[in-house]
């Protein structure tokens, strides 16, 4: 009896949450360690699943850095980085979209098992991406190849499929107005996608808890001026840099909110959706 009120009480909490989202759009950054581990894959999977089933429009965009890494590896090639960058020669260009197709499929393969319609796009698909060369200020003695930045969204091919009830899944490649093919750091095309769409949500999954201070404990919730504050201090740092940034351009392009979550913790996007509580750090407009 005790379970059956439990269960009860669990689906008339998360009830509110199914009727605010219902019909927005989110858009989620998936890679680290959910999408290599197994039972991590299948959480993340059945989370967007149901949130198709109960009326959110979920648009998955995925990185494959480590894969790409690897293959390289074998392939006698090193893989430079320049400021979270990967140094994109041709033949490194040729890896990255072998790769990252190889993942798309598997990723529209993973949902489709659980029931839904995922369909795979690349950036170049429908000239959903535009995108130039990326230069990094700080670096400006480094050419970073093949690196590019975000110059546009095709919003109508993303909108296209979720009428007809699919969940685009999006590699990180664009193409520039000299036909040339671009690798884009998937976090940059997640939050230019929530951007452009205006999504209720942008969410992050990485392999930390979240946002940290500087004595190194979770920060549950930020303002955009609280974010950028941690940028110019140096409090964030490594990876972190580019998925805060990312959050802020969200955010100042039209997002309502922003979420970096811990993608080691099964059901980490249901968790940080349905909750109060959530399992990262939320970023929210001032």
């Amino acid at each position: 009896m005790e379970e059956h009120l439990q269960k009860s009480r669990t689906l008339i909490e998360v009830l509110p949450y199914i009727k605010k989202f219902y019909g927005k759009t989110m858009v989620m950054k998936y890679g680290g360690s959910a999408m290599v581990e197994g039972e991590l894959r299948e959480a993340f999977a059945m989370d967007v699943v149901l949130m198709r089933y109960v009326g959110i429009k979920p648009v998955v965009v995925h990185g494959g850095g480590p894969q790409i890494g690897e293959l390289l590896r074998k392939l006698g090639k090193e893989s430079v980085f320049v400021g979270g960058m990967r140094v994109t020669d041709p033949e490194t260009m040729e890896v990255v979209e072998m790769v990252l197709g190889k993942v798309n499929k598997d990723i529209v393969s993973l949902i489709n098992r659980h029931g839904a319609k995922a369909v795979g796009l690349s950036g170049k698909d429908g000239d959903l991406i535009r995108a130039r060369k990326l230069s990094l200020p700080e670096y400006e003695d480094v050419d970073l190849g093949l690196v590019g930045e975000v110059e546009r969204i095709a919003v109508e091919v993303i909108e296209a499929l979720q009428a007809g009830g699919f969940i685009p899944v999006i590699a990180p490649v664009g193409i520039g107005d000299d036909e040339g093919t671009y690798n884009i750091n998937a976090d940059l095309v997640a939050g230019a996608v929530a951007a452009a769409l205006k999504a209720e949500k942008l969410i992050l999954l990485t392999d930390v808890e979240g946002v940290l201070d500087e004595a190194g404990e979770l920060i549950s919730t930020l303002t955009l001026e609280e974010a950028q504050a941690l940028l110019d201090q140096g409090v964030a740092k490594g990876g972190m840099v580019p998925k805060l940034r990312c959050c802020l351009e969200a955010l100042s392009g039209g997002v309502k909110k922003a979420h970096i979550v811990d993608g080691r913790v099964p059901h980490a996007v249901l968790l940080e959706v349905f909750t109060d509580a959530g399992v990262g750090t939320e970023i929210i407009g001032s």
